[in-house]
């Protein structure tokens, strides 16, 4: 059988589409896969890296503003849709997928809404606590609407077709364990901290001061991520604010934190934005969080999902407007002294889990595509 996963843009659509891939292959050896995304830099990165090839198409997204450019922008938009869906018929007809996986971004909308016209099963995954976009505009058409959280079918237009499966997660976090070639000292508690692959500056400069404080004192070991182009503005930040290179023993500053999985599994709390992805890693291993949601992504989703987490137990939340290097690092510094607080977070970390999800959408994709035959 074939099939075709679609994601587009971020690391969030991504890692969960290679999730599935890796679930469906392992379930059906002779599967062929094959990812469609809208050109973007980090899905040509981590696609091929996974082993599998992308054929890119075109798409832009929709702005909410009547300004001259915006329009501009969506009537470039409604073009692109056009291309996109003669570009999927023809790569539908020659690929013939038994079924078409989405798993977010707005390439996602004409590929699947195309595959549902030629009667091909289609499932689509929003791993948001709010529904994206183009995820409530193919859930009138598409098979299966599969969720990450639960209790979301009411925001949908056909509840009966909303499953809950939660948000699948890369192997090397739900199989992950404390790495001992992770630098942990025994005597010293361990916080890990970052923005996304391309950091947010706003919050880097933010925690250039927390950095600073925890050099000065030093209760804790950090290894912080920058993101794209942050690390040697962190560094010179630091240089004016008189914390000198190299930073004292167990504090670690570096662009991208190539080893991920080891060294959130190691640390005992993790500062981070709220990502769909990240969310699905924290419950992963049970991490204790500090969450400073982005303000800037649509529908405040990011809130939405950071709110849920809370909600639980497992992590506290800071809004990016009340969100200071002082708050910060009293709030990290109280929790990592508190360890019984820190192992019910854990718990209620690990109780969010849903280890099993990439094998749950599988199965939902084998049983749709065995109804058809």
């Amino acid at each position: 059988m074939n099939f075709l996963l679609v994601c587009g843009g971020t690391a969030g659509h991504i890692n969960p589409a290679l999730a599935i891939a890796s679930m469906l292959r392992s379930k059906s050896e002779d599967a062929k896969i094959l990812f469609v995304g809208a050109g973007k830099e980090l899905e040509n990165k981590l696609i091929p890296a996974a082993g599998y090839h992308i054929v890119n198409i075109r798409m832009s997204g929709l702005r909410r503003s009547l300004s001259p450019d915006d329009i501009f922008y969506n009537l470039n938009t409604v073009r692109n849709l056009t291309t996109a869906g003669i570009k999927a018929e023809k790569l539908i007809s020659r690929f013939k997928p038994a079924a078409v996986i989405g798993t977010g971004g707005y390439i996602c909308y004409p590929i699947l809404k195309k595959a549902a016209q030629m009667g091909i099963p289609t499932v689509i995954h929003g791993s948001d606590a709010v529904p994206g976009l183009t995820t409530k505009m193919l859930s009138a058409t598409a098979d299966k609407v599969l969720v990450s959280f639960p209790g979301l079918e009411k925001l949908y237009r056909k509840p009966e077709r909303v499953v809950f499966t939660g948000t699948p997660v890369r192997t090397d976090f739900s199989v992950c364990s404390e790495n001992q070639e992770v630098p942990v000292r025994p005597d010293r508690p361990m916080v890990v901290s970052f923005w996304g692959s391309l950091g947010a500056e706003c919050m880097n400069e933010m925690m250039s001061e927390f950095i600073k404080q925890n050099a000065n004192n030093h209760i804790f070991d950090h290894i912080h991520a920058t993101g794209k182009n942050g690390l040697e503005i962190m560094k010179t930040r630091l240089e004016r604010q008189g914390v000198h290179m190299p930073l004292p023993k167990g504090i670690t500053i570096k662009e991208y934190i190539d080893d991920m999985p080891a060294i959130m599994a190691s640390a005992d709390l993790a500062i981070c934005r709220a990502g769909a992805s990240t969310i699905a890693e924290l419950t992963a291993l049970g991490k204790p969080a500090v969450l400073v949601p982005s303000p800037y992504v649509t529908n405040n989703h990011q809130e939405e999902n950071a709110r849920q987490l809370e909600k639980a137990g497992g992590a506290v939340v800071l809004t990016e407007k009340d969100c200071t290097s002082e708050k910060l690092y009293d709030l990290v510094c109280n929790l990592l002294s508190d360890k019984e607080r820190l192992t019910r977070m854990s718990y209620a970390q690990r109780s969010l889990a849903t280890p099993n999800a990439a094998e749950k959408i599988a199965d939902i994709v084998l049983e749709l595509v065995e109804s058809r035959l």
